[in-house]
């Protein structure tokens, strides 16, 4: 069993600060999923995946010493199969929008129809924004033009797929070179 050096001192928070979580690339470089550090240390201990990136941290076995695995990339490619798209929820909505409203930029915990559903809006993600309850009730089913609004964005579908972006709750900031492709 791989161990921290936290392990072998007395418990501190230096155990706190290893990655519990680690992203999966595809050989071809494309995000396929995370996986905990268990399965990434035994991804790289079997030959399947090779560390690309690491936080500095090193786990410690009898036998064994292994940098704190943030990124892996398998050796072989694998097939992976058409993923839909993300439809675009609550959840993943304000993920995408980062749960800053699009109107004013504070918090954002609802979504708004930029072009109103009531006047033929699309629930699509182009048409779909997070948005404050203050300003998401301001603007009622009116048009951004009717108000004199302006969006600081163009709202377009995420680049994640759900595996990744929808899964992983908050991202690594490691990962964002990764996720970006």
């Amino acid at each position: 069993m791989l161990t921290t050096a936290a392990d072998q001192a007395p418990r501190t928070d230096a155990r706190a600060d290893v990655p519990a979580r680690t992203l999966l690339l595809n050989a071809s470089g494309e995000p396929l999923c995370i996986v905990t550090l268990h399965r990434a240390v035994v991804l790289v201990m079997t030959g399947k995946a090779t560390v690309l990136e690491s936080d500095g941290h090193v786990l410690h076995s009898a036998r064994v010493q292994m940098p704190a695995p943030v990124v892996l990339v398998l050796t072989r490619y694998v097939r992976v199969p058409t993923r839909r798209p993300v439809p675009p929820t609550r959840r993943t909505v304000l993920q995408r929008d980062d749960h800053r409203c699009a109107y004013c930029g504070g918090g954002a915990d609802t979504v708004d129809h930029v072009h109103p559903r009531s006047r033929g809006g699309r629930h699509e993600w182009t048409n779909v924004v997070a948005a404050c309850r203050r300003c998401n009730h301001r603007k009622a089913d009116r048009t951004l033009h009717e108000l004199g609004w302006e969006l600081p964005f163009l709202p377009r579908a995420p680049r994640w797929s759900v595996t990744v972006g929808g899964a992983a709750g908050r991202p690594e900031p490691a990962w964002s070179p990764y996720l970006v492709a």
